[in-house]
């Protein structure tokens, strides 16, 4: 799904940021954020037609490009308000980024996390410094409890995305990204709250204006579509999708109203296609990927044929719990046909399962999981249904081995 973004606007009473603004952040990141490497990719340039580049901010510091925005706003900060201490509601990433932030400058920050949060993520947050107060059960309530605890406090409230500082810290990745890659045509770019791809556009548009920006959501958390249809920021009733970092329900009031001027079209991802993207990242570049990070990689996947390049696909993070990683990437190998589940009916008798096996052998078809079912009613007195879980190379091959069986006189029932 795209989405224009031409002609919206919010409304004026939004601070507005200039190029100036993200280059002044560049200077106040630099020995802060790191440079990330830019990676060529051989199998997106060919399924794309032209060279496409892997903007790596799953190697910054703390594991995504938050730490930008996070450093840039708390320096920011005067005397006073550092005193009072920050904090800040995450699920992970602005977690992360706030606490080490936080901790470069001196200041005092406590983060309030979901209570399901992942522990790798938790721990990860205290390690940078960060006191951890975990509270709800998804960010909106979480959310809801820092702000009450910054009123309570006067600790300062430190907004993920909506806010000039934050914006203009993560638009110096775009400032990178120029610089790494002077020929760029495309750049890819996912979009939550819309801090990222607000800052990166502004600073790329700036500077040249011939170069495309292409915004990337979920389809279960795609807030932008409408919002920019409405012609201001409108919230989801629910979202729902494996890329916790772009699971935003409403869009900043401050990135909205630069996306809308600046980014050229928003499409949606579905979930097939972001967990495939994560397993080509792992696969083929050898790089460890969040799903929201993986999303401009997904776009590329759905629509190769849609971008012109050189293309340049930000990796905005790579804070991916051990366990989400391990069902995302089942899912992407069931969603990229490297798995096949069969039932099939057999004779109960003794060998019958053993043949089976025998055949899925020479059909080069490697075996998971096999199951048996004896009780079933639609099975005759002397049949056994089987379930089996197979790895297999592909589409094709799956292909290959049903008809396998099924010409080998084998009954497959789905």
């Amino acid at each position: 799904m795209v989405a224009s973004t031409a002609g919206h606007n919010a409304p004026d009473t939004v601070p507005s940021l200039t190029l100036d603004d993200i280059r002044a952040a560049q200077k106040t990141l630099s020995g802060v954020a790191r440079t990330t490497a830019l990676e060529g990719s051989r199998h997106l340039s060919e399924l794309v037609g032209s060279p496409v580049h892997l903007k790596c901010e799953n190697l910054q510091r703390t594991g995504s490009f938050k730490v930008r925005g996070a450093y840039v706003r708390i320096a920011a900060m005067t005397p006073e308000e550092r005193a009072r201490g920050v904090v800040a509601a995450s699920a992970g990433n602005h977690a992360q980024g706030v606490a080490l932030a936080a901790s470069l400058l001196g200041v005092r920050s406590t983060v309030f996390m979901p209570v399901g949060a992942p522990l790798p993520k938790m721990a990860a947050t205290r390690d940078y410094g960060a006191r951890v107060r975990l509270h709800g059960q998804v960010v909106d309530e979480t959310l809801r409890a820092a702000q009450e605890y910054a009123a309570e406090t006067g600790a300062v409230f430190i907004h993920p995305f909506d806010h000039p500082d934050i914006v203009a810290g993560q638009g110096t990745v775009g400032l990178e990204i120029l610089e790494q890659c002077p020929e760029v045509r495309t750049v890819v770019v996912g979009i939550g709250g819309g801090g990222l791809a607000a800052g990166l556009s502004l600073a790329v548009k700036s500077l040249r204006p011939d170069v495309r920006v292409v915004g990337v959501q979920a389809e279960g958390a795609a807030a932008y579509p409408p919002s920019l249809a409405a012609g201001r920021p409108v919230a989801l009733e629910s979202v729902s999708t494996m890329a916790d970092g772009i699971m935003v329900a409403r869009p900043g009031d401050v990135p909205f109203k630069i996306v809308g001027e600046l980014v050229d079209e928003v499409r949606t991802v579905s979930e097939d296609a972001l967990s495939s993207a994560l397993l080509l990242c792992l696969e083929r570049a050898k790089l460890v990927v969040e799903p929201a990070g993986a999303s401009p990689v997904a776009a590329l996947l759905s629509a190769p044929g849609s971008f012109e390049g050189p293309v340049v696909a930000v990796l905005s993070g790579g804070n991916v719990d051990p366990l989400v990683l391990q069902r995302t990437l089942r899912h992407g190998m069931a969603a990229a046909g490297r798995y096949l589940s069969l039932r099939l009916r057999l004779t109960d008798r003794p060998g019958a399962l053993a043949a089976l096996l025998g055949e899925l052998s020479v059909a080069d078809a490697n075996v998971l999981d096999v199951s048996h079912v004896r009780t079933d009613p639609r099975l005759g007195l002397t049949e056994v249904e089987v379930e089996v879980h197979l790895e297999t190379k592909g589409p094709q091959h799956c292909a290959e081995v049903k008809a396998s069986l099924v010409g080998n006189g084998y009954t497959v029932i789905g």
